[in-house]
Formats: structure tokens, sequence, C-alpha cells
């Protein structure tokens, strides 16, 4: 038996096991563990701003239906559908990087971290570039 008192087997199969709109993995007989979509969110944002480039992130385009969604937040568009999220980011980056290269980490990086933290598998990670930030220059008077 493995460390926390299930077979290998069970372990497995919790695993592998998530159904739902609230992303549930369901343990057999030991209960289970539901994830709510706000960690999902949560997880998106915090790796794409942890991605040099990043400066930060922008609103979600608004539309009636975000304000009944709770798959929104700040920047993040998070949709599950058969098990497998897409995800939406709207970021802004620093003025001096290559939006490509920023962009392909992002994208690898978030779909990685819902991947490892979660398991549950990854669709596809869109990224909207919503603007570039440039330092403010003063000018003499």
């Amino acid at each position: 038996m493995s460390e926390n008192n299930f077979t290998k087997e069970e372990n497995s199969a919790i695993s592998e096991t998530f159904t739902g709109d609230l992303e549930t993995l369901e343990r057999n007989s030991a209960g289970k563990t539901t994830i709510a979509p706000e960690v999902l969110l949560t997880i998106a944002r915090l790796t794409a701003l942890d991605v040099t480039g990043v400066s930060r992130m922008s609103m979600v385009p608004s539309g009636v239906n975000r304000l009944f969604n709770r798959k929104f937040g700040e920047g993040v568009r998070i949709d599950i559908t058969d098990d497998i999220v897409s995800a939406d980011l709207y970021i802004i980056l620093n003025n001096d990087v290559n939006i490509r290269d920023v962009s392909r980490k992002v994208q690898y990086q978030v779909a990685r971290a819902i991947s490892d933290m979660v398991g549950m598998q990854v669709g596809c990670v869109n990224i909207h570039i919503e603007d570039i930030d440039y330092p403010l220059v003063e000018y003499p008077e």
C-alpha cells in the first residue's frame, strides 16, 4: 500500500477521474475533492504574471453573461467542456519584449500549471495582448 493507504490502482483511479461542471475529482469510497472555478482562474492569472515580460493583466471584455458567470477573473476567462480546460488571458506586456516569445511562454506555463496542479487536460490557452506598457517620459520645461 502507498503512503495514503490506497493501492496503486486506487491512486490511479483517483488521479484520472474528473467529472461535473465544478471540476470534481472523485474518490470512489473515500470522498471527493471539488475544485472551484476560481482556483483555475487564480492559477492562470498568477502563472501569467510570473512570466518575464508580462506587466499586468487587463480586464476581460465585458458582456451581459460575464455578470452571471463565475468563470471570469481579472484578465482571465476559463471554459470547461468535457473536462477539458480552455483559457483566454488578456495581458499587458512590457515595451521591451518579443511579443511572440512572451505569448508562447505564457501559453506553455499556464497549461503546465493547470495540468500539474489540478490534473485537468488543457485544450488551449489563448493570449490576447491588450496593450504595451511604456515608461513615462518626462520632458524638460
